[in-house]
């Protein structure tokens, strides 16, 4: 029976996993799971791609001795934006930045400025953000590290390179750079020739999921393949939907909610309100808006000596509903010292009860999550003119069920929640439709539904959460107290 290893690389932590087809069931099981430590230096934040590196060669030496000739494949989904830079000895150029680094702060008006807003979102379907690719190409500008770089590497092909030494970039990671053409998925050489970004970066084309990279050079029968590199699009790929139209929210550090749509969405209104159509499976677009997700819950979680998730959401579960509420995106929320101190700093300068504990931090927290939820939702449904009749949330959200049943009162649909590894998921069985063991997208929806059914959580409307919402949408609007 065929084995598939599956490397996911997340902003808090990377797994090495497997998983087997049988009979229509996939099963799944961690190898390997290590932690993603930034390393903050003297000019800035970066991520210790080494020390990656390494983490995941041991898991994956571990999952091919497990199953000697039964390896079928790897694949390697990792987050967007950020990027390595190599000479032309195929050699790292400096460690990567991280996409949180305050560096780029003036560059995404620079990008907005040299393109122009409009006619960028209208090639790339991205609007211009300080996690961006290309505004962090233009903060890098005049740097020797610029100067002396030959090819741009998104961090699955890096990974990959060094496994390998073969270079893809897969179409949906791509994608997230704010430089690839979302018609064509080929790199938008008019906008990178505006940027003033040497062209010479992307002189190559970018390749769909499904295709055989080479072999791991430790392991020469073992096969790498392109799956959908940008963790989300693994994630979205995995959605064990049934319902022609559905909405997703890929829960993790980040909330990323949105649409499956089969078209690009490009209006200067989709443009103003951030979202991003980004390069999904088989030339399906993710219409996304990707939000502040668990980051607060986990920043909390910190100050407070990391006690499990399960006990602090169920203490909350118990705790008084909508109380204070908070915007998850604010600005303060990006990288406060004390995430309980700001948070109840917020609640009491727009006049609302202060979380006095963790349950109630932890509950504000949620609900605020479900309010922004159901906001980002119907905006993606008016911009788009497709209603979502139910919404499937993956990734780590999908855990936690007082999130759940929360997103589904407030967006008053039903709510099914599940995989929780599902980026996994989706680099595993696309890993298996390479090899002809699966046909299509559909086919593997089905699969992940028989082998890992979703648990449904059904609305229950209310005047208490209306209210609630009317609230947050005055918080919203106004910036100031409610």
């Amino acid at each position: 029976m065929p084995v598939f290893l599956a490397v996911d690389l997340g902003a808090e932590s990377g797994r090495v996993l497997r998983g087997s087809l049988r009979d229509g069931r996939l099963t799944v099981r961690e190898v390997r799971r290590f932690t993603n430590r930034p390393v903050a230096l003297p000019q800035g934040l970066h991520w210790d791609v080494l020390a990656l590196f390494a983490d995941l060669s041991e898991g994956l030496d571990a999952a091919v001795s497990e199953c000697g000739s039964e390896a079928a494949g790897v694949g390697i989904d990792a987050w967007g934006n950020d990027f390595a830079l190599l000479d032309r000895d195929g050699r790292l150029v400096g460690n990567p930045w991280h996409y949180r680094d305050p560096r780029t702060r003036a560059s995404t008006a620079l990008v907005a400025a040299r393109v122009g807003a409009g006619a960028i979102y209208r090639t790339t379907g991205t609007p211009p953000l300080p996690i961006n690719t290309a505004s962090q190409l233009v903060a890098m500008e005049g740097s020797p590290q610029l100067e002396v770089a030959q090819r741009l590497v998104m961090l699955p092909d890096l990974f990959g390179f060094w496994l390998t030494g073969h270079l893809a970039t897969e179409q949906t990671i791509a994608s997230t750079s704010q430089l690839l053409n979302v018609a064509t998925r080929t790199w938008a050489i008019d906008v990178i020739d505006k940027l003033g970004i040497p062209r010479r970066l992307f002189d190559f084309d970018v390749v769909p999921a499904g295709v055989r990279v080479g072999t791991l050079l430790d392991h020469p029968r073992v096969p790498l393949w392109t799956v959908a590199g940008h963790d989300t699009a693994s994630a979205v790929a995995a959605v064990p939907a049934t319902a022609p139209t559905f909405g997703y929210i890929s829960s993790g550090t980040w909330s990323l909610v949105g649409l499956e749509l089969s078209a690009p969405v490009l209006t200067d209104a989709a443009m103003a309100a951030g979202f991003s159509n980004e390069a999904g499976v088989d030339g399906t677009i993710r219409f996304l808006r990707n939000g502040t997700g668990l980051w607060l819950l986990q920043r909390c979680r910190a100050v407070w000596d990391s006690p499990p998730y399960a006990d602090l959401v169920a203490a909350a579960a118990d705790a008084p509903a909508f109380q204070g509420l908070v915007d998850p995106d604010a600005p303060e929320f990006v990288s406060p010292p004390d995430m309980p101190a700001r948070i109840a700093a917020r609640c009491r300068e727009t006049g609302q009860p202060v979380p006095d504990d963790r349950a109630s931090v932890v509950r504000c927290i949620l609900e605020s999550l479900a309010c922004k939820h159901r906001w980002t939702l119907e905006q993606a449904e008016e911009l788009s003119g497709v209603r979502a009749d139910v919404m499937h949330i993956v990734g780590g959200g999908a855990a936690n069920p007082l999130l759940c049943q929360l997103t589904a009162d407030l967006s008053g649909r039903p709510v099914l929640a599940g995989p929780v590894e599902a980026t996994a998921v989706g680099n595993l069985l696309l890993q298996a439709r390479a090899t002809g063991a699966l046909t299509s997208l559909t086919e593997l929806r089905d699969v992940v539904a028989r082998s890992l059914p979703p648990r449904r959580f059904e609305p229950h409307g209310s005047a208490a959460v209306e209210a609630a919402y009317a609230r947050f949408r005055r918080l919203l609007d106004s910036g100031d107290r409610i």
